[in-house]
């Protein structure tokens, strides 16, 4: 059921945009190009096609759970920490997009997806404390971020070393 509450609303809007901003920014990084394209990748990678519908399932929850976990907060307090950690998520997800594909360093966003995959935990945990059904809709996003850094790990050992090397 829809929930119509002008506060869901407002929130809705809110992490919607948000969810567009980080959306946006990602894929304007994302530069599957020669050097991405020169890369050796594992076998059970999926076709580069499937990660724009992938991210927008996974944003989708998100939005719908952020919106659920800012619209349930108890108090002006924890709405708050619900936006910090809101923030600090999405800026984690930008930056992984940056340091993998702009600076060309999976190595080293290897070592930031491990902190974007806790920023979600961190997501969960906090929206959960108010809100279990909120934190449930970040299970997907936590579980596509896991299997994610995965494959930058398994990009990262196929494809070492990084920085000294070019692959254009």
């Amino acid at each position: 059921m829809i929930d119509f509450d002008p506060g869901y609303l407002t929130a809705l809007a809110g992490s919607a945009a948000a969810a567009i901003l980080v959306a946006g920014a990602g894929g304007f990084m994302t530069d599957t190009g020669p050097w991405y394209r020169s890369m050796k990748f594992p076998g059970w990678k999926p076709p580069d096609w499937a990660f724009g519908p992938i991210w927008t399932l996974v944003l989708v929850c998100a939005t719908l759970g952020a919106a659920k976990g800012l619209q349930a907060a108890p108090d002006a307090d924890t709405y708050w920490q619900c936006v910090v950690v809101l923030g600090v998520n999405a800026g984690l997800n930008i930056l992984w997009n940056a340091i993998f594909f702009a600076m060309r360093r999976p190595d080293w966003a290897f070592v930031e997806v491990i902190i974007f995959w806790l920023s979600i935990l961190a997501v969960m945990i906090v929206l959960g404390s108010h809100s279990l059904a909120a934190a449930l809709y970040f299970l997907p996003y936590l579980v596509w971020v896991a299997i994610a850094s995965l494959l930058n790990w398994r990009i990262v050992v196929l494809n070492r070393p990084f920085g000294a090397v070019q692959h254009d």
